[in-house]
């Protein structure tokens, strides 16, 4: 149940309850005033009767009669008064009632005559006493009630006590609700916050559907997010350690190089003119590899920023990959490798084309590395509706998704040793060499290539996905998507 509507319902509840509480007391006391008010009367019907046996006689309403019998009726709980026929006084048992000297007006003499008036504290009656045809004077009984209005007071308090026992509890049950059902949950918020600002762990309880069970929710989803974020940023700050220690120890080894020939060159001792052109030869080939390496550490920061935006313009795609496949040929002969090249692409794409170009310098350059002499290497640029679907190895063909439409794919393919299944999932990780003996072979890069692939590839709009079997060879496809009639990305 929503919040809002608890505290509404419970607004109403301590509202209505204690009204209806009291309305059936009252209603409990008025019926039990009545069943008392029915036995009462009777009792006090049959009290009057004698008594109106006893007064309803002339000679009590003689001016100096002897009222010995009358006198004789008078109880705590009845009270005479006796009238002439004219309203003065003539016997009163309660002075302080009615004084002797008191005397009634003809129209209160004469009214309520012969009727039992029932008051809160006393029954009134009033009647005439004739001698013969002749009226002599009145009589006025009044029968207390004192049982009455003690019980009807006990009631009372009763009523008073059961009401305000009512109300309480209904007060202590709407405070019990209200502290289970709002205090206790923040509080138990308050201390789940304050104990992941202080890095302790936090145990989720249920959070209910209404408003502190969503706010509840909403915390527990910030914290995983921090949680996440943090772990994010921990990770990535062992990447960067990992990757400065990686770079400066790939970075020692040609700098070192760099300084012994350096410093041979500088030395007096005798070195023939080939070898001092051998020596400033490594001394270039180490500066141009360590330049390359400080590029793509470069690059690959740049590419992890999200504020960072490669500008991409719109080009013809046929021309434009006919040139990107077009300038591997001579590298490939130089190692007497069979290169295979196709493209046929349609349509416009928005690319970089430096970046493009970086892109298939990495992959094709990981092509030649894993490359053995007399095999081949596959480079080709095609549409979706145009894949050169009969080279791809047959694995490749089971696993790569290729029908996605409006896109075109960039793949390279060799023939190779191919890469293990439990390294695949890593080789697009900065500084990850499925080849472990990084040492080995120093001009073989800083392992940034394929980082940096995925990430200019993701940077376009597109994705870029590896496929590979030990000993048959491994397979790269880009994929970027075309531009539509309206020249926006598809």
């Amino acid at each position: 149940m929503k919040i809002k509507t608890w505290l509404l319902l419970s607004y109403f509840i301590v509202m209505i309850l204690p009204l209806t509480a009291a309305y059936v007391l009252f209603v409990w006391v008025q019926a039990y005033h009545k069943d008392l008010n029915v036995e009462e009367y009777v009792q006090k019907q049959a009290h009057l009767q004698y008594l109106i046996s006893v007064l309803d006689d002339p000679k009590w309403y003689e001016i100096n009669a002897e009222r010995a019998q009358v006198e004789k009726l008078i109880q705590p709980q009845v009270s005479i008064v006796l009238y002439n026929r004219d309203g003065v006084v003539l016997y009163t048992s309660d002075r302080l009632r009615v004084s002797p000297q008191f005397s009634l007006g003809r129209k209160q003499l004469y009214e309520n005559l012969y009727s039992l008036q029932q008051g809160y504290r006393a029954y009134g009656y009033k009647q005439p006493v004739f001698s013969g045809p002749e009226l002599v004077g009145f009589f006025d009984i009044q029968l207390s009630r004192d049982e009455w209005v003690s019980g009807v007071s006990q009631r009372g308090w009763l009523l008073i006590g059961v009401f305000i026992g009512l109300f309480t509890l209904i007060y202590l049950a709407v405070v019990r609700g209200v502290n289970r059902k709002l205090n206790s949950r923040l509080t138990h918020l308050m201390q789940q916050m304050t104990a992941f600002a202080k890095g302790e762990t936090v145990q989720e309880l249920p959070e209910g559907k209404d408003e502190i069970g969503q706010l509840t929710g909403h915390f527990h989803k910030m914290r995983r997010q921090i949680e996440a974020a943090r772990k994010k940023l921990a990770q990535e700050q062992r990447e960067k350690e990992f990757m400065i220690a990686a770079i400066s120890h790939d970075l020692k080894t040609p700098l070192m190089s760099i300084c012994a020939y350096a410093e041979s060159l500088a030395s007096e001792q005798e070195l023939s003119a080939s070898e001092r052109e051998e020596y400033r030869g490594i001394i270039v080939e180490k500066a141009n590899h360590m330049k390359q390496m400080l590029d793509d550490l470069l690059m690959h920061t740049l590419l992890q920023s999200p504020t960072y935006e490669i500008e991409l313009v719109e080009v013809d795609g046929g021309e434009f990959f006919d040139m990107l496949v077009s300038d591997y040929e001579l590298l490939c002969k130089e190692k007497h490798i069979q290169l295979l090249v196709r493209s046929d692409v349609s349509g416009n794409v928005r690319v970089n084309p430096n970046q493009m170009i970086r892109v298939a310098n990495n992959l094709m350059s990981n092509a030649l590395r894993h490359t053995k002499t007399g095999i081949r290497i596959w480079l080709a640029a095609a549409s979706s509706d145009r894949l050169p679907m009969e080279w791809l190895f047959n694995f490749v063909k089971e696993e790569a998704r290729l029908d996605t439409p409006d896109s075109v794919f960039f793949i390279v393919q060799n023939e190779g040793e191919g890469i293990a299944p439990d390294k695949l999932p890593h080789v697009f990780d900065p500084l990850y060499q499925a080849d472990p003996a990084r040492g080995k072979q120093a001009a073989r890069g800083a392992g940034l290539g394929l980082s940096i692939t995925r990430r200019i590839l993701e940077k376009h709009g597109g994705d870029v996905a590896i496929y590979s079997k030990e000993n048959i060879g491994t397979c790269v496809i880009c994929r970027l998507p075309l531009m539509n009639e309206e020249g926006e990305r598809t």
